[in-house]
């Protein structure tokens, strides 16, 4: 069987329009790698060279040498590990009940929470750092993981998800016994993995590139985070970009790889959490 001529001319089309965008959308990535990558000045150079001539590590040495970067990037990896496993703890048992309880004024209560997702995040900055202020949380980093314990996205997400757990199966743990934080635990919790990856997905690269937030409430220098370690960096070596560069990849590394390896069970938990009413 022969194909259309002009349906494969249209796909050859579509396919090169593709790699050219994705093509576009690499190459600040890949010169970004390739800067950090070169030695001092090799960025500058004019005309400007895409490829290092000399691949040397020696920014990725400075860093960690002289910066100290590596106390921020331990910060930054504590925090969002942190971060990530309380939403996720808290996000659940909120989206379980919303999903599987009866109570009074239930759709009433998740439709004011729904709402305020219309609110600017940059409006709740104020009363929030004044309550920490009052509790005496600022310069801590239980002030920065406090806030991030619950998400309106998260549970609605969870429980959009959790509504497709048949009914039937946590009546049966009910009736042999089970209590309701076993059900959550040993059935809800396992069969929800997919959006629970997800949602650990959004938490884990929010906090991990969230800059604004640790820059209010974090004063001390040795408390930084990475990007509020690397923004400093900037004012300090603005004349170095192959230095800038280092912390750059240094900064989203961790994110990529972290998305890279679980994609599959983001894009499953987003198409299933998505769907369901």
């Amino acid at each position: 069987m022969f194909r259309n001529p002009r349906r494969t001319f249209q796909a050859f089309l579509l396919h090169l329009l593709m790699v050219g965008v994705s093509a576009l959308t690499l190459m600040p990535f890949l010169w970004m790698l390739s800067a950090s990558l070169m030695p001092a000045g090799g960025a500058s150079t004019f005309p400007p060279r895409f490829f290092p001539a000399d691949i040397t590590l020696e920014q990725y040495r400075l860093l960690f040498a002289r910066l100290n970067l590596g106390r921020f990037f331990l910060n930054s990896l504590i925090l969002a590990l942190s971060v990530t496993a309380v939403s996720l703890l808290v996000n659940s048992m909120a989206g379980f009940a919303f999903a599987k309880y009866h109570f009074r004024a239930k759709r009433h209560l998740f439709a004011i929470l729904i709402l305020t997702m219309i609110i600017p995040g940059q409006v709740t900055m104020l009363p929030v750092f004044l309550l920490l202020k009052k509790m005496g949380l600022l310069n801590t980093y239980f002030g920065i993981i406090l806030p991030g314990m619950t998400s309106i996205f998260g549970i609605f997400l969870i429980s959009q998800y959790m509504k497709s757990i048949p009914d039937s199966l946590i009546e049966a743990a009910r009736m042999d016994g089970a209590s309701d934080f076993r059900i959550y635990w040993s059935i809800v919790l396992p069969l929800s993995s997919p959006v629970l990856v997800t949602l650990a997905l959004f938490t884990f690269m929010g906090t991990w590139n969230d800059f604004l937030w640790p820059l209010i409430v974090m004063t001390k220098q040795d408390m930084y985070t990475l990007p509020v370690a690397l923004a400093n960096l900037m004012g300090e070596h603005a004349q170095d970009p192959e230095l800038m560069m280092a912390g750059s990849v240094i900064t989203i590394l961790p994110v990529l790889v972290v998305f890279l390896a679980l994609q599959k069970f983001y894009i499953r938990g987003i198409l299933l959490g998505g769907l369901k009413e």
